[in-house]
């Protein structure tokens, strides 16, 4: 049995876009991605034109709207804490949602596990939901939306997660999937056996006004640094890995295809900040990686969305970003560094 786990960043997921092209697409790639497992990013809520107290309600509405389109559930048991009964999260300070979606042929939720997180801890929301796969044990997977702008707060987002998976002797088994807005400080060996970063440093040559919001404090003129402090701290000791760089896929940018004029301003240029971390008990389960990159996917986000998979648990677990490997067995496309 394989078990497929990706992620999509949705680029500012209306309801009142539903049935537009925009949305047409993201379902569409969503479909193409063929995910049993699929964290979500970037549904919004107009909050200049919803009351703060119907935030929820019209997330909820958004969420199950789009999971309906694209063939999959969000839906749970709703309780009095939790009343609208869907996989969701947000900080209560922004109406921008992180979702959890999956099929329900291929994974069941475990009734009790689905757990959003939100201020102080994240500047978006966390959703968190344990599922009964067939493995001897839940697979816990995490939707994450990193902060864009202090790359000290997601080194505190990462710490934050870490300890949510943690339990006595070790880590759960889990997926962290997301748009983690920052390079991973995942290494891979080089031609001459020496450690390096699977992400090179991207920034190094860049001249512009955000080079503060990726960069290593004091490097700005110098080396420009990437800040991998959000990843080094999951990395850390094998408590996860990062699937492409774990799996040695060729490298594959995941943003940067957007150019100027189309979605929001990005001076970066390609890179790879969507990513998929497995936890150490998930990690000998991973069989393959690969981003979705059809035209569908292109054109319905700013961001392309790896999927990967997972074997051995006892199923196997294919993953990635919204790009990746169909279930029907299908190679991703791999692009240039």
């Amino acid at each position: 049995m394989t078990i497929g786990a990706g992620n999509f960043n949705a680029y500012k997921l209306r309801l009142d876009a539903r049935a537009t092209t925009e949305w047409n697409d993201r379902v569409t790639a969503v479909q193409e991605l063929a995910p049993d497992l699929l964290g979500l990013q970037e549904v919004v809520v107009d909050e200049a034109a919803t009351p703060p107290d119907q935030w929820h309600a019209v997330a909820a509405q958004t969420i199950t709207a789009f999971a309906e389109d694209c063939g999959l559930t969000a839906s749970v048991r709703a309780t009095p804490g939790r009343p609208y009964g869907v996989t969701m999260a947000a900080n209560v300070h922004r109406a921008w949602y992180t979702a959890v979606l999956w099929n329900p042929d291929a994974a069941s939720v475990v009734p009790g596990t689905y757990r959003p997180f939100g201020a102080p801890d994240f500047w978006h929301g966390l959703t968190t939901v344990a599922f009964d796969i067939g493995a001897a044990e839940p697979l816990t997977l995490v939707a994450y939306h990193g902060d864009p702008f202090r790359p000290n707060w997601r080194t505190e987002e990462a710490r934050r997660i870490k300890g949510a998976l943690r339990r006595p002797g070790g880590v759960m088994p889990a997926l962290v999937v997301g748009d983690f807005n920052a390079l991973s400080a995942a290494q891979v060996p080089g031609p001459d056996g020496t450690l390096r970063y699977y992400d090179h440093e991207v920034y190094a040559e860049q001249d512009h006004d955000d080079l503060e919001y990726q960069v290593q404090e004091g490097t700005i003129g110098g080396e420009q640094l990437a800040d991998r402090r959000q990843t080094e701290l999951l990395l850390r000791r094998g408590y996860m890995v990062d699937a492409a760089a774990h799996l040695g896929v060729p490298w594959h940018a995941t943003v940067g295809h957007w150019k100027d004029g189309q979605g929001d301003p990005d001076p970066f240029g390609e890179r790879r900040i969507d990513l998929v971390l497995a936890t150490r008990p998930v990690t000998p389960a991973l069989v393959a990686y690969g981003v979705q990159d059809s035209k569908a996917a292109l054109a319905g986000s700013d961001q392309i969305a790896p999927d990967r998979t997972l074997t051995g648990v006892p199923p196997r677990i294919r993953a990635g970003p919204q790009t990746g490997f169909s279930k029907s067995g299908g190679q991703p496309r791999h692009g240039r560094r």
